[in-house]
């Protein structure tokens, strides 16, 4: 259990949530209402998508103050504190992309490697494209095709044809390459990597408790974000750090921990 405590945190609050919501759209337990991109806790505290304001903004809409309100929450929530543990934690599409990365160690597909190398700038100029797109046309571009949208209201509200992107998504992490879509595709993870750095939430590494096995790298969806394994002690300061904890679980040394910033500290 304590190998995967950290996967079975995931799933729980990934479930979790999306149980919530189903209660609270069709039942009278409402302490989710809506969706990820517009939600109310407890019936009077709203939460927003700041990627899709910033769209919306960006394509001349007028933005209501409770849904400036529900945004500046959730980048203050991820900013300061949790970091982009949304990607590893609440968004739904982790379930799909994980789902891949299991059946292509089933598979062996992992030793053959990918059949395309994606940079990791990619989803930074996907973002910017989605701002830019949203501007001419006066939409939010990214969220009318967002495989993650159609995948959380297709679950809550009843599925459509707009989960044919959600199995894309799942044939590319698949047969295209490991953590694609995730990893070097997603704006919204772009985003929150943008808005990340400064989080407390971090893990810490100790470079002499380290035998370097390098078995955390190997697990770890975004490599880039390890590079002082092996090096130096000290903290993964980089905002794409999905504070999914697998790192820590494969750790034998104990080497990797969750810190916050020195104040607490897991033992």
């Amino acid at each position: 259990m304590k190998k995967y405590r950290y996967l079975f945190m995931r799933r729980i609050v990934q479930i979790g949530l999306l149980v919530l919501y189903v209660l609270g759209n069709y039942t009278g337990f409402k302490i989710l209402e809506g969706n990820l991109s517009a939600s109310r806790l407890f019936g009077a505290i709203p939460l927003s998508d700041p990627y899709a304001m910033v769209q919306l903004f960006c394509a001349g809409t007028i933005i209501i103050a409770d849904a400036l309100l529900g945004a500046l929450i959730i980048v203050l929530l991820y900013g300061l504190f949790l970091g982009r543990a949304y990607c590893s934690f609440v968004c739904p599409i982790n379930l799909v992309t994980d789902f891949a990365a299991f059946l292509r160690r089933i598979f062996g597909l992992d030793a053959l490697g990918n059949l395309v190398s994606f940079k990791n700038s990619l989803r930074y100029y996907i973002l910017a494209l989605s701002l830019l797109l949203s501007f001419v046309f006066g939409i939010a571009a990214f969220e009318a095709i967002s495989p993650i949208s159609m995948l959380h209201r297709g679950i809550i509200f009843g599925a459509g044809v707009g989960l044919l992107s959600v199995f894309g998504v799942f044939l590319l992490d698949l047969f295209v390459a490991k953590h694609a879509f995730c990893g070097h595709i997603c704006p919204l993870g772009a985003f929150y990597s943008l808005i990340s750095r400064f989080a407390i939430l971090k893990v810490k590494y100790d470079l002499e408790a380290c035998t370097h096995c390098m078995e955390c790298k190997k697990i770890c969806p975004q490599k880039q974000v390890l590079r002082i394994i092996g090096k130096e002690s000290g903290l993964i300061k980089s905002g794409e750090c999905t504070r999914c904890g697998r790192c820590i679980e494969v750790c034998g040394d104990n080497a990797l921990q969750f810190s916050l910033l020195e104040f607490v500290k897991e033992k």
